[in-house]
């Protein structure tokens, strides 16, 4: 059943699924933020920390054109890297430390299910931190920890039980886009590779932004921390055009 749940919701190649529809409707905020960079500097440059340029097909290509988007993905030093072509560089970079850029290097930072991934709270923390500085303003996207349906393994209730039942799951059976763990080890990896936060652990990390909440049979699913930053001002027309 989890896996084909993964099939159905979560199949981001099929324009049909729910994850597909999801990730279009949740287009239109980061839109908004790219027309606003464009106001300010006739161009938009873009971080995409942790994603896929396959993600960035929620955007018409017109849209993108029309805004001089160029798109920067940055992936774990471990990962390996596509060629870079037209609008997109592949780079590696750690998210939570991202020393090679200053401070507002990007018009944007972007991170869609990505914090939830990198380890503990302190990670977490200082993945927060660097989107917020490297970043004018910033989307980032995360699942509910509260919403009954585990949305890496597809299996309902799974993230709410004690740590050995989920072994014991995780090593029995293939869930949702787990394959089944061969090893103790396997299953930690897979279990401790995904932590996911509540709305007011989310708060927390982005203390100010908008935080959009997307709902699924009215049951909160996920959160959206949109940071406005320089760029609120853009919007008004009160901060100048670069150069």
């Amino acid at each position: 059943m989890s896996r084909f749940l993964a099939k159905r919701i979560s199949n981001y190649n099929d324009d049909r699924s729910l994850g597909s529809r999801f990730r279009a409707k949740r287009a239109g905020p980061l839109m908004e933020l790219i027309e606003s960079a464009h106001r300010a500097h006739d161009e938009v440059r873009i971080l995409d920390i942790g994603g896929t340029e396959r993600y960035w097909k929620i955007i018409p290509p017109d849209f993108l054109d029309r805004h001089h988007v160029q798109i920067s993905i940055a992936n774990r030093l471990d990962r390996e890297l596509p060629e870079s072509h037209d609008r997109f560089t592949f780079i590696r970079a750690d998210g939570c430390n991202l020393q090679e850029f200053e401070d507002d290097a990007f018009h944007i930072a972007h991170s869609n299910s990505v914090i939830e991934h990198v380890g503990d709270w302190t990670q977490m923390k200082r993945l927060a931190a660097e989107i917020r500085r490297v970043g004018e303003s910033h989307f980032v996207q995360t699942p509910n920890y509260w919403f009954p349906v585990e949305p890496h393994c597809m299996t309902p209730f799974f993230h709410w039980l004690p740590k050995p039942l989920r072994i014991r799951l995780t090593m029995r059976f293939a869930l949702g886009h787990w394959k089944r763990a061969e090893t103790v080890d396997q299953a930690m990896r897979f279990i401790e590779g995904s932590r996911l936060l509540n709305r007011k652990m989310f708060e927390h990390l982005f203390e100010g932004d908008e935080i959009i909440t997307e709902r699924v049979f009215l049951l909160p699913k996920s959160f959206i921390a949109v940071g406005r930053g320089r760029l609120a001002q853009a919007k008004t027309g009160n901060l100048p055009r670069a150069d």
